[in-house]
This record gives structure tokens, C-alpha cells and sequence, in this order.
């Protein structure tokens, strides 16, 4: 059953106010989840309220948010979830109407087109990739009542038009990146052992896992006591397990799990090469659609050895911030591997280049592109 409790009566403003709404949102972890609230905290210029779904430890969560957060209860079923937050954000459009709409997924056009039609409301509608392909009629209708669609690269632009989507406008803006207070850049030194880490949940099996540990027997006959960190965790951490123990290159590999931030970014700055080959899984998938964690293993001053498929073709500058390979064959990951292990002054460039590369994607930047849009479009009010 829906929370129909409102955000409360509004605090005089002169600022625009904006209604974000979202099946996700922090404090569930993920891409989506970072982007939008990256975009939802970092607004100034906007009345900024976010509508999104109950999730576990939610109210401790908005007690520190500097926006107003009204989450939705409801039950366990994903569809029954999103209709239900149809629901209320149709309620609340309704009821009092925000100077422009924020939809952050097309599963929410159903609230967003009535509040568009009966009330004359703006929508700015975001597009990911996997949510285009999973269902392309809903993606089109989303696009079609968007004001302007937001595509996070040329490749989920591509996956829209392929689903018929006609938008009135589309602006490309990626996804941004939280830059460390020092990027390591010139200081980093190889590690002993050679070290790769990939970090990403281990549920989709596009990621590429499984290519690394069959490129990992070719990379340790020329990178003697070669290791890959394996950070994140989730249904194919069994499977990929067995599969290193059957290589027999289980030795080389630490599964570590999920881990916090600051685990995290200490095995990010004790290695030489981020490693993820995603490639393309094929409908009802559609892979990266950007690849948010390549961006920042760039920004850590680490070079990348990634796919050359979806979003990752933006995410990465093929030779000169990391290597872009055919990520269905292990044997072109391992080349790539080897030549930035083998060649330290290489990788300290592509490092380098990647970190200052990053700097164009920190979040205020691109949080100031979404906000200009969202102001533009609430002078139509």
C-alpha cells in the first residue's frame, strides 16, 4: 500500500521546484542510484523533492539528506512495487504540481504522461540501457512524452532510436564521477605483485569475469605472480570460484567480496591495471550503458583494460587512457593486460591521462548540465 503521505506544505522559494522521481535510490547501491541522487543533492538552484521506493535502513538514510525524500511503501513484487509508485507520484503531480519532473527510469511514464497531459508538466526522462532493450514499447512511450531525453552515452542514444523512440530532444550527458582529494597520478609505482582489480556485482555475467580468468593463464606465463582483486558480490561468485579452481588459476585471484568505500578505493590504489571486458549480452540485456566504474578507476589514476562494446566506447579513449579489446576473446584481454603490466611507464601515462580526463565528469559539472535543462524547461510553467 502506498505512503500517502506529502512532502508538507512548501518553504517560500524562488527557486523552481523540481520533483525527482525514482524506483532507485540510496541507500540501495548501484549506478542508477548514485546518478540520481549525485543529481538530486547537488541542485542548488532547484526546490529539489525525490519520490522513490522504501528500501531497508531508508528513513536513517534521509534523516542526513539535504532534499526532502518521500519513500513509497510497498509490497516485495517488482512490478506490483513500480505500480504502486506510479501511484503516487500520478497523486502527487496531480495534486500539487512541481514546476518540471525529473522521471529517472521509462518505467515511470505512466505517471509522468498524465501529469504531463492534465497538467501541462515538463518531463525531463533519463535513459540507461538495459531498461531499453527489457521493454523497448515502454522506453518508446517514454520517449515520446519527454520534453528532453537524457542519454547517459551515444550507445543508449543508439538503443532509443533502434526502439523507435522519436523524442522532441535529446541531450548526451554521462554519468559523473567523485574525484579522489589527490589523484595518485605521477607517485604510483607497479605493485609487488602485479596486480589487476575489477569492481563490479557479481550478478551480471556480461561484466567479463569469466573472460579474465581464462586471459589469467596466458598473463601469468610472461607476468610471474600476476593477482586480480576481485571486489563486489552476488549470485555468480560461486560459479566463478569453480571456474578459477577448474583453470587452475585459482591462486591468482582474491574474491573479496562486497566492501565499503574506503576498501574499495585502497584496492583500487594498490593496483596497476583495472580490468572489466563487459561485452554485449544481447536482449532482453543490453550491457553498459556506460560503465560508471571505469570512469572511476580512471580517476584513481589507474589505466583500463575494458570491452570495446556499449557505453564503454565513451567511458574509455582507446590508447590513451586504457585499452579498449574484443571482450569475448580472453586472449586479446590478456595481450592488453600484458603490455600495460610489461611496460610500467605506459600504464603510469594511460594513468595519468585518465585522471585528468575524469576531471571533465566530476559531478558538478554534469550535475550543472542536468539542473540548466531542468531550469530551461520549468520557464514553460
Amino acid at each position: 500500500m502506498a505512503d500517502t503521505r506529502g512532502f508538507g506544505a512548501p518553504a517560500p522559494s524562488r527557486r523552481a521546484r523540481v520533483l525527482v522521481v525514482s524506483p532507485d535510490y540510496p541507500p540501495s547501491r548501484g549506478g542508477i542510484q548514485t546518478l540520481i541522487h549525485r543529481l538530486a543533492t547537488g541542485m542548488a538552484g532547484l526546490d529539489v523533492n525525490v519520490l522513490t521506493l522504501d528500501a531497508p535502513n531508508g528513513a536513517a538514510y534521509d534523516r542526513d539528506s539535504p532534499v526532502a525524500v518521500r519513500r513509497v511503501r510497498a509490497p516485495r513484487d517488482q512490478k506490483l512495487r513500480i505500480a504502486v509508485l506510479n501511484a503516487a507520484a500520478a497523486s502527487q503531480l496531480l495534486a500539487r504540481p512541481p514546476a518540471v519532473v525529473l522521471s529517472a527510469h521509462s518505467a515511470m511514464v505512466p505517471a509522468t504522461a498524465l501529469g504531463q497531459s492534465l497538467r501541462g508538466l515538463p518531463v525531463l526522462q533519463y535513459f540507461h540501457a538495459n531498461e531499453i532493450t527489457g521493454r523497448p514499447a515502454l522506453a518508446r512511450r517514454a520517449a515520446d512524452h519527454a520534453d528532453i531525453a537524457v542519454c547517459v552515452s551515444r550507445y543508449t542514444r543508439e538503443l532509443l532510436l533502434a526502439a523507435g523512440g522519436r523524442p522532441s530532444r535529446v541531450e548526451l550527458i554521462p554519468p559523473g564521477v567523485d574525484l579522489p582529494a589527490q589523484a595518485p597520478g605521477a607517485s604510483r609505482t607497479p605493485t609487488s605483485p602485479p596486480t589487476l582489480v575489477t569492481v563490479a556485482r557479481l550478478r551480471d555475467a556480461y561484466k567479463g569475469h569469466d573472460v579474465v580468468l581464462r586471459a589469467l593463464r596466458q598473463v601469468r606465463e610472461l607476468i610471474p605472480g600476476v593477482h586480480w582483486n576481485v571486489v563486489g558480490d552476488g549470485p555468480l561468485r560461486a560459479p566463478l570460484e569453480t571456474l578459477a579452481a577448474e583453470l587452475g588459476v585459482a591462486d591468482l585471484v582474491t574474491f573479496h567480496g562486497a566492501v565499503d568505500d574506503a576498501v574499495r578505493d585502497r584496492l583500487l590504489l594498490d593496483a596497476d591495471v583495472f580490468v572489466m571486458p563487459s561485452r554485449l549480452p544481447g536482449a532482453p540485456l543490453a550491457g553498459e550503458g556506460f560503465g560508471i566504474v571505469l570512469l572511476e578507476a580512471a580517476a584513481m589514476s589507474l589505466p583500463v583494460v575494458a570491452g570495446a562494446a556499449g557505453g564503454a566506447l565513451d567511458a574509455v579513449e582507446d590508447g590513451v587512457t586504457g585499452l579498449l579489446v574484443d571482450p569475448e576473446d580472453p586472449a586479446a584481454v590478456a595481450d592488453a593486460l600484458i603490455a600495460l603490466l610489461e611496460n610500467p611507464a605506459r600504464a603510469r601515462a594511460m594513468g595519468r591521462a585518465g585522471a585528468e580526463r575524469a576531471e571533465g565528469f566530476a559531478w558538478p559539472l554534469i550535475t550543472a548540465r542536468v539542473e540548466a535543462l531542468l531550469i530551461e524547461l520549468s520557464g514553460r510553467r
